[in-house]
């Protein structure tokens, strides 16, 4: 059984990081091959920048993807885990 996780994957020079925001077979080294991009994360302006497929990140979660610490943070920040949380709700009513 495969867990997939969403997790960043480091791109950009040395000195330049920027992240994608991938979903990932939770067995795959940080560099290995990855399930989809939902999106990126710049790190160096500020305030930095995030963008988020939401449609695709909230499938990955409704299908059991488990988010990182960080990852569920740039989520919170992004308004995903919101939309997501009152989908399941509506769902539930």
């Amino acid at each position: 059984e495969i867990m997939v996780k969403l997790r960043l994957r480091r791109m950009g020079a040395g000195d330049q990081p920027f992240y994608r925001i991938v979903a990932v077979d939770s067995r795959v080294k940080q560099v290995g091959k990855y399930l989809e991009c939902v999106g990126w994360y710049d790190p160096k302006p500020n305030p930095s920048k995030i963008n988020i497929e939401t449609e695709r990140a909230i499938y990955w979660l409704s299908v059991g993807a488990q988010p990182t610490e960080t990852v569920r943070s740039l989520l919170r920040k992004a308004g995903v885990l919101q939309i997501w949380h009152e989908r399941k709700i509506a769902k539930a009513e």
